[in-house]
């Protein structure tokens, strides 16, 4: 397994990579292609938190988020054509709501899911799959360090808790099997599709 990230992972193989930089998807996929002989997969789980109302959003920071997918898919395209390979995008539940001061982010999630459908419809019939995953709140890095800035990080993990069904928040291992799965030739038969995996916040709602 080959990822092109921000960090390091010791456990993987690793491409360092700036997607803020529109000529790195391509060159990303054609470095892969030279290690690995090959693309069978492509998981697009990159992303931004900008936090600001449209008002207050400048337009580079609004621009940001959807693009580099966009521009791995296309690079990826042509190799994932000759595999019959599967794409998996990382959505967000706020592709389906938003939170606060959200509306970059908000609005990306949003295209990224109708991306998805869309790369689904346009390259079913070459093979290709796509589908994506929306997580909601996650115990990744990024998140675990906005709660610990919070003044009383037990009691934000409380509520947090409290507005879940499941009564926590999600494991990155969770989002992970999914992602798994989705590319994976026993979901052949699934394409197109958006899955929330949110402990059924989304499903719940608010008390009056």
């Amino acid at each position: 397994m080959l990822t092109a990230q921000r960090g390091t992972d010791a456990e993987f193989e690793a491409i360092p990579a700036d997607f803020t930089d529109p000529d790195s998807p391509a060159q990303v996929v054609a470095e892969a292609v030279s290690r690995a002989g090959g693309l069978d997969v492509l998981v697009n789980n990159a992303g931004r938190m900008q936090a600001a109302r449209v008002e207050d959003m400048p337009l580079a920071d609004w621009q940001r988020n959807l693009t580099a997918p966009f521009l791995m898919i296309q690079a990826a395209l042509p190799l994932l054509r000759k595999t019959k390979g599967s794409i998996v995008n990382t959505g967000s539940i706020e592709g389906l709501g938003s939170n606060p001061g959200h509306a970059a982010y908000c609005a990306s999630k949003a295209g990224l899911h109708g991306l998805t459908r869309a790369v689904a419809v346009d390259h079913g019939n070459e093979g290709i799959r796509c589908n994506a995953v929306a997580p909601g709140r996650i115990d990744t890095e990024l998140n675990m360090g906005f709660i610990e800035a919070m003044p009383d990080p037990e009691a934000f993990r409380r509520d947090i808790a409290g507005i879940h069904p499941a009564g926590r928040t999600g494991k990155p291992e969770e989002v992970a099997a999914l992602v798994a799965f989705l590319a994976a030739e026993d979901a052949g038969f699934i394409t197109g599709q958006v899955y929330t995996v949110d402990g059924g916040r989304m499903a719940k709602l608010s008390l009056p």
